[in-house]
């Protein structure tokens, strides 16, 4: 798995939303495309981009073409973030106490 070809796959808003539409349940292409403003060959376009990035699967099932996400994919992107969030996120709250203690009080 690439990860230039999983972020490539991500950037685009209309892929993050067809991720977040197969994050309840396998969808046919026809039910992944009805949202959306666009052809059903658009929709298909976007499907081989995510596919090709091993985001989801596809599979025949009769005469009706099904989309799966695959989680496991993302792995890769997640550890590769994830070596990011080496520095602790600020508390604020802490930070807010600190500053009590440290500031004279107004007068």
């Amino acid at each position: 798995m690439n990860l230039d070809t999983i972020f490539a796959a991500l950037a685009d808003p209309t892929r993050r939303a067809i991720l977040t539409m197969l994050l309840e349940d396998d969808m046919a292409v026809t039910d992944v495309a009805e949202p959306f403003d666009m052809s059903l060959a658009a929709i298909s376009k976007h499907l081989v981009v995510l596919a090709e990035a091993g985001l989801i699967s596809q599979e025949k099932r009769g005469r009706v073409k099904w989309c799966k996400l695959e989680p496991d994919a993302m792995r890769a992107a997640t550890v590769w973030i994830q070596g990011f969030g080496q520095f602790e996120p600020v508390d604020f709250d802490a930070f807010e106490r600190f500053l009590a203690t440290e500031l004279p009080a107004p007068e």
